[in-house]
């Protein structure tokens, strides 16, 4: 994903707002054929347990086993990944050692929750508050601070946790005001911030972000995105833009603002969820392709991009969370198109990042596994793993930064783990 993008005024956006536009451009470039036998009772030996609802044994083996792998990878390049300046969530050394924690918290190996949380020591030292300051979970300062906050807290350091929960909190001023220019998407904007504050309520009790903090920033990502459709026009009631693009998908547009707001609904009010939230999923849902797709914007009638951060990839996890808010059907259609889309396109030639990979892929079926219940959904995502076990060996350039959370290695170890215990799985850092 290309993240300085070229400033443009796209004509004829209005005509493409409408309902219903149809595909225009199939990039069949993008993906390898899906070559896996799809769920059956025969196919699903040895790898889900239709008894017990979960991985079978066989398979949680066989992940262990390629998990043990691919560490000892991360491991044996630690010195390419280790004195890297970027301490972000993202493509940095916090990212990475939230892998490492989520690692040793689930093999129960204090070795790497110790490197973690030495890890988060460095990028908190580097994470500085600047004048006109990265704020969110993933890119900015948010991550490191929350991250580490929860860490101290859970080994009794409140005190230090309390300092950097300050900091975090600090940052809203700039969030807030209406003149800093931040943008409201989930990467380097409010939805991004929000997410920060999120984790730190859902990990650490009780939870000290004050509700009348978090009200303000929901309301001041609505009020913004009520706003812009406003005075654009749009048929939905919140819309927003993100380097003069109408983005659509989870990194940077409708999709990740609205999930993030969804995650949030305790501290919405009923008009914001009725007036707002809800019709503008509706809206969304009728941008969907035939081919159960979306667009990466509302200025594309490309149907090409299948990823998490662009495309299908990214909406289960908030038309599945709609459908159980709103007990809309209509909803639970939308995420089950985009499961048979990813199933059909999603092992992507690009690679296997949890951003726009395979892995990030395969968390869609977990998506609508814990949703639905139906184990046909966690069989794709063991099949997509099992892609995964063959890291590096089918993709069309290795990624910039290979050891990463987002973009490389690391990204694919966290979710192979979360596979060893789907009900409990969290795309990291986008699933509070």
């Amino acid at each position: 994903m290309n993240f300085r993008i070229t400033k443009v005024k796209v004509l004829f956006q209005q005509l493409r707002r409408r309902k219903g536009y149809k595909t225009v451009i199939m990039d069949t470039s993008r993906h390898y054929i899906n070559e896996f036998e799809d769920y059956s009772s025969s196919t699903s030996h040895n790898i889900v347990d239709n008894d017990t609802n979960t991985i079978h044994k066989a398979f949680d083996s066989l992940l262990t086993s390629e998990i043990t792998k691919l560490i000892k990878i991360l491991n044996e390049n630690e010195r390419k990944w280790r004195n890297s300046n970027d301490y972000s969530v993202y493509t940095g050394l916090a990212g990475i050692a939230y892998t490492l924690h989520h690692y040793g918290k689930y093999y129960n190996d204090s070795v790497y929750t110790k490197t973690a949380t030495e890890l988060l020591e460095k990028c908190k030292k580097y994470a500085k508050i600047k004048s006109r300051p990265e704020i969110t979970f993933l890119i900015g300062v948010g991550g490191p601070f929350a991250l580490t906050a929860v860490i101290l807290y859970s080994q009794g350091k409140t005190e230090e946790a309390k300092e950097l929960i300050l900091k975090l909190k600090s940052l809203s001023t700039y969030v807030l005001d209406k003149h800093s220019n931040v943008p409201d998407e989930l990467l380097y904007g409010r939805a991004g911030y929000l997410s920060a504050l999120l984790y730190i309520n859902a990990n650490i009790s009780p939870a000290p972000i004050e509700a009348d903090l978090i009200k303000k920033i929901v309301s001041c990502i609505i009020d913004s995105g009520i706003a812009y459709a406003s005075s654009n026009r749009c048929q939905s009631p919140l819309m927003y833009s993100w380097y003069d693009t109408e983005y659509i998908g989870a990194a940077h547009g409708l999709a990740g603002i609205l999930y993030l707001l969804l995650q949030a609904r305790q501290y919405l009010t009923q008009v914001q969820i009725d007036n707002y939230i809800k019709p503008s999923l509706h809206y969304l849902q009728k941008l969907q392709f035939s081919s159960g797709n979306f667009p990466s914007s509302l200025d594309s009638s490309s149907d090409k991009l299948v990823h998490w951060c662009h495309g299908a990839p990214g909406m289960p996890a908030l038309f599945c969370l709609a459908h159980k808010v709103f007990e809309d059907n209509t909803f639970l259609e939308v995420a089950i198109r985009c499961g048979e889309v990813i199933w059909q396109r999603g092992l992507l030639r690009k690679g296997y990042s949890i951003c726009h990979g395979v892995a990030g892929n395969g968390y869609a079926f977990i998506h609508l596994f814990q949703h639905t219940k139906d184990i046909k959904h966690l069989y794709r995502a063991c099949k997509f793993a099992e892609w995964c076990f063959h890291y590096g060996s089918r993709q069309n350039q290795p990624p910039d930064r290979p050891f990463s959370l987002f973009e490389g290695l690391a990204g694919v170890i966290y979710f192979l783990i979360d596979l060893q215990q789907p009900h409990l799985a969290k795309f990291p850092t986008y699933d509070i």
